[in-house]
């Protein structure tokens, strides 16, 4: 099992729009493609509170670049994205690594 940590850094305001959009759509379209979240965080104590972290779960590299490249040409993401943003972008910044777990961890 491999998860990719991903940390979406928000422009000033707009991190509500990111959340409304991953609960009101993206979830979905993962659904729709296979795509396993393992958690998404806000901030309440760090160094940027228009940050949103979330892991997700893959089988191997192999399995998320497939996954992955699906979701991002899927037509209903592509609509969900563009009408979120079509008062300005949303993201300032995406931070992306793979972790593996060690042998003494809670997850596998």
């Amino acid at each position: 099992m491999i998860y990719e940590l991903r940390i979406y850094n928000c422009l000033p305001g707009r991190l509500p729009k990111l959340l409304e959009r991953f609960q009101n759509h993206t979830l979905k379209i993962w659904d729709k493609h296979g795509i396993r979240q393992a958690g998404f965080w806000t901030t309440a104590i760090g160094p940027s509170n228009n940050d949103l972290t979330y892991l997700v779960a893959w089988n191997s590299m192999a399995e998320r670049e497939a996954k992955w490249t699906a979701f991002q040409s899927d037509p209903d993401w592509l609509k969900a994205r563009s009408e979120s943003e079509a008062d300005g972008p949303i993201i300032a910044n995406v931070a992306s690594s793979f972790l593996a777990p060690t042998a003494f961890s809670a997850v596998e």
